[in-house]
């Protein structure tokens, strides 16, 4: 199986993301670069943290307009595996491929500190390998790390079981202390209608390996590289 993960100018998380599947999952990995249409043959692609365009705009608001988001997007609606991080995850959501929007941080600050996340689900390719409930540790790295939507989104996110991750306690308690920005009921990550494209603002690339603090992030690419597997 292949990976791509997208370049676009101000990403700074790309070389975290590619060293994870490198040399931690070990599988192929390549760059792809924003102006570029052609995804290369790769089986799920990775959309890095960082500042895509400078964050001009809003975050996100040019990057989906980039060549190779018309692709992502084409990729992602034929059922192609999509995994947004951050900046990424901003990214998603600005091209329509998850829903709501990322806000600023309701304290205005620009946040970076290690948080606790509880998985709130175990169906779908990004976290099958991870038992419903347990806590992972994850930083986050962000100013617009609010995640907000309506009223009918949100129960629809709930009724179809597409909160991936809320902030949480180290006891998996969901509470108004735990929640570092402001997000709606404390969500730190959402899936797609096709649960084929996850987004979250925690960095599982920055935490994939023991020496950086924890090593739970890489729970969710082996998940990936398993659930890629099974479908051959």
């Amino acid at each position: 199986m292949k990976f791509g993960v997208l370049v676009f100018p101000g990403s700074n998380c790309d070389h975290d993301t590619y060293n994870v599947i490198e040399n931690l999952v070990q599988q192929p990995v390549t760059f792809l670069w924003h102006a570029s249409e052609d995804l290369e043959g790769c089986d799920a692609i990775l959309v890095p943290g960082g500042f895509a365009y400078g964050d001009y705009l809003r975050t996100g608001a040019i990057a989906k307009f980039a060549p190779v988001m018309q692709s992502v997007i084409k990729f992602a609606k034929n059922g192609g595996l999509v995994f947004g991080i951050c900046n990424g995850f901003q990214i998603l959501c600005e091209s329509g491929l998850l829903p709501g929007a990322l806000m600023r941080n309701a304290n205005q600050h620009y946040i970076c500190k290690q948080v606790h996340l509880r998985t709130e689900t175990a169906d779908s390719p990004f976290t099958d390998g991870i038992e419903g409930g347990r806590v992972l540790q994850m930083p986050i790295g962000h100013m617009e790390g609010n995640y907000f939507c309506d009223a009918d989104t949100l129960a629809k996110l709930k009724a179809e079981d597409r909160i991936a991750f809320r902030y949480s306690t180290p006891a998996g308690e969901i509470t108004p202390a735990a929640n570092p920005n402001g997000s709606l009921e404390n969500i730190a990550g959402v899936l797609s209608e096709g649960r084929n494209v996850l987004g979250m603002m925690p960095h599982p690339d920055r935490s994939s390996e023991a020496l950086l603090g924890s090593a739970d992030g890489l729970l969710l690419f082996r998940s990936m590289v398993d659930s890629l597997a099974l479908a051959r």
